[in-house]
């Protein structure tokens, strides 16, 4: 990835003030400490990725803080998923401390002070994740942070791998491409954490907004199956079909519209890819769950204004 800044270059007594005033002021805005004075060296990168980042932190002992000041200042919300590379690094937030070892990851959210502690040269990955694309799938943070994942489960671990690989190629992913797999890595970590809720005691709210979400994700991988019913999924998730759609209704949907809301969506962006130019219409509604054109047709146009074939017209002549 592309440095950002890197304090090699800059002379010993200025290192940590240019650290301080280019990396903690403007990366999120924190407060940087450390005791090596002038033999202080750090270097982090930042390559976008969609609305996230991916940067790679490489530094010395240090102690951040991010403050009530800091936060009041601050215009956009994050949450931060730190992936241990080299070293160790604490992280207290939320009346929690854990430590981030290499090969495990843990979450601080910037909207609630936190410290970082680090006693000796480290490396970490820090995927930089607008709050409200995290929110949205597993609700509140606070009782996910300063928690370290990892090694507990194969998904945590894929999790983890699947972030790591991504911001190592970030500069290389372009355009819808980045977005996408952006959304992946966040839908990935996101049923990590989702699976991890389910063994712990956490608010009420915190379960019901995992358990929405591996009832949305389990609705988004069967797309494709037209006999996909809310009994058959209600089934699944050993809960009601009432309650699916209690659940569903936080978001003011039930199971019918959101299972065709997101088949439409699936319709359309395979309709505007130039790589699917190729496939028929009727090939591409079949494969996401639709088994009858007519009806196909008339909720496209409803949805999208248009019918299937002018959407696509419409995206070649862009």
């Amino acid at each position: 990835m592309p440095i950002l800044f890197t304090t090699n270059d800059s002379p010993g007594p200025r290192r940590l003030a240019l650290w301080q005033d280019i990396v903690c002021d403007v990366y999120v805005g924190l407060d940087c400490t450390s005791d090596l004075g002038s033999a202080f060296r750090g270097s982090v990168t930042h390559t976008p990725l969609g609305r996230a980042i991916c940067s790679e932190v490489c530094s010395e002992q240090q102690r951040v803080l991010r403050t009530p000041s800091r936060i009041a200042r601050a215009e956009q919300d994050f949450v931060l998923i730190a992936l241990g590379r080299d070293g160790a690094g604490g992280v207290v937030q939320d009346g929690r401390e854990t430590l981030i070892r290499p090969g495990q990851f843990a979450l601080y959210d910037t909207t609630r002070p936190y410290e970082l502690h680090f006693d000796a040269a480290f490396r970490q990955t820090v995927f930089k994740v607008p709050r409200d694309m995290l929110q949205r799938r597993i609700g509140a943070t606070d009782g996910l942070t300063a928690i370290s994942y990892g090694g507990d489960t194969p998904l945590q671990k894929l999790a983890y791998d699947f972030v790591h690989q991504l911001c190592d190629s970030a500069d290389r992913i372009a355009g819808e491409h980045a977005t996408a797999l952006a959304d992946q890595a966040i839908d990935l970590v996101a049923m990590a954490l989702a699976d991890r809720i389910g063994s712990q005691r956490l608010p009420a709210s915190t379960h019901r907004s995992a358990l929405l979400y591996r009832l949305k994700a389990h609705i988004r991988a069967r797309l494709a199956d037209p006999d996909l019913s809310l009994t058959a999924t209600a089934a699944a998730l050993k809960i009601s079909s009432r309650y699916v759609n209690d659940l569903l209704s936080d978001d003011d949907t039930s199971f019918q519209r959101y299972l065709l809301t997101e088949r439409l969506a699936r319709c359309r962006r395979d309709l505007a890819a130039p790589a699917l130019a190729h496939r028929h219409i009727s090939e591409i509604a079949f494969g996401w769950g639709f088994n009858d054109m007519s009806h196909f047709g008339r909720v496209f146009r409803k949805h999208c204004g248009m019918s299937p074939r002018d959407w696509r017209q419409s995206k070649r002549s862009r």
